[in-house]
């Protein structure tokens, strides 16, 4: 039986952890809030949500217009999503950010389970916050 998305908790891990993912991502990828998130680290939830959800459209359009590739080849609905640890998520200092994290997936179809860490930087415009590139670590 498929939950409510108010029901179901949220992808990224959230804060508390048990948040549910309405309260969490979720309040960024529809409603008043969309694409709105206050902190680079809230936008880095929230786009680990959105790849974990499937969303391809609210990844490409928290992706800063400058570096915004013309598909998103690393997107791929088929991979299961295991979690996301944020290891360093500093105050942002004027209009940049930035996030250090490890996502954790898996080929939905099988094989080795594989990790991406990443520090993100995140540049703030018109009072919303955007990916703009990243160092794999």
């Amino acid at each position: 039986m498929h939950k409510p998305a108010s029901l179901i908790s949220c992808p990224c891990g959230g804060v508390p952890a048990s948040a549910n993912y309405d309260a969490c991502c979720g309040r960024y990828h529809v409603g008043e809030q969309h694409l709105q998130a206050p902190t680079p680290e809230a936008l880095m939830r929230s786009r680990y949500s959105a790849y974990a959800l499937g969303l391809v459209d609210y990844v490409r359009d928290t992706w800063h217009a400058s570096t915004r590739p013309g598909t998103l080849a690393r997107f791929d609905a088929a991979d299961k999503w295991l979690g996301l640890e944020i290891k360093d998520a500093p105050r942002a200092i004027d209009d940049e950010g930035f996030v250090e994290f490890v996502a954790r997936n898996k080929p939905k179809g099988g094989g080795a389970a594989s990790r991406l860490h990443e520090r993100s930087r995140f540049v703030r415009e018109g009072g919303r916050w955007f990916y703009i590139d990243g160092v794999i670590l």
